[in-house]
């Protein structure tokens, strides 16, 4: 158990839903925001951006599979060079935008079946986060806990930061639900503030077919678009703050000995 957490959220990804997102940018430390691969446009990463340089959260980019049609939740049979091509324009695009408002970037966290694939997929995983990680050398990368791309990140010398759910189920092999699945979402502000206590203190989680599994993780995310995810957000923080845990943006976490995340 450490004495901090991150707490991050996905924003920028519903033109409609801008005033939730800040909204909920009171209760995280960090957000990844939509950069055009999935959703978001430049009006919209403006707008993610300078509300998370006055709520004081670390910002980051969330880029995915080129698919806007399909929201980046299916994975796509395209060229590794163009994928690579196709994220680092991504990514690209906001960090423009943030230098032209003084606003750093922090890190990089995929998206939808891109971030999935990259969790199971050890050679997809080692040329997207060596390509991301030349392109980009002072973002760190959030990823799946216990996936292939913390193996990845130390072959090419990329910081890496493992990433929990409050708001979804897990298989006994550590990875998400799919989200059509029985369990895939978890309802409630009493079972997501439990899930996130217990990652953040080592504790176990209840996977899929029952069995007790750890999810070691340095941020936790909370879905924007989950109902009620500002009141869930507000609960973590107030529980944490409890049992003394802070929540801190990445940049501010002291390193962690990689053998005790893969416990």
């Amino acid at each position: 158990m450490t004495g901090w957490i991150d707490l991050n959220a996905d924003l920028g990804e519903e033109p409609d839903e801008q005033r939730r997102d800040i909204a909920l940018m009171q209760h995280i430390s960090s957000c990844n925001i939509a950069c055009g691969g999935h959703a978001g446009d430049e009006q919209s990463m403006a707008v993610m951006l300078r509300a998370a340089r006055d709520a004081g959260v670390a910002a980051g980019a969330h880029p995915s599979y080129p698919d806007r049609a399909g929201f980046g939740r299916t994975s796509l049979a395209i060229p590794l060079p163009d994928l690579i091509e196709s994220l680092v324009a991504q990514v690209r695009a906001l960090q423009a935008i943030a230098r032209a408002e003084s606003i750093p970037l922090t890190h990089i966290k995929p998206h939808g079946a891109l971030y999935n694939d990259l969790a199971d997929r050890p050679e997809l995983a080692l040329s997207v986060t060596g390509a991301l990680h030349t392109a980009f050398p002072q973002l760190a990368q959030v990823g799946l806990a216990h996936g292939a791309g913390d193996a990845a990140a130390q072959a090419v010398g990329a910081r890496f930061i493992p990433e929990g759910f409050v708001d979804r189920g897990y298989t006994p092999a550590r990875r998400l639900i799919p989200r059509n699945a029985p369990g895939a979402l978890i309802t409630g502000d009493d079972a997501r503030a439990a899930q996130a206590i217990a990652i953040a203190t080592g504790q176990p989680l209840r996977a899929q077919d029952g069995s007790l599994i750890h999810v070691m993780a340095q941020t936790l995310c909370i879905h924007s678009d989950s109902p009620g995810s500002e009141q869930t957000a507000l609960r973590i923080a107030g529980e944490m703050a409890i049992i003394g845990i802070t929540i801190r943006a990445p940049g501010e976490m002291p390193d962690v000995p990689a053998d005790l995340l893969r416990r």
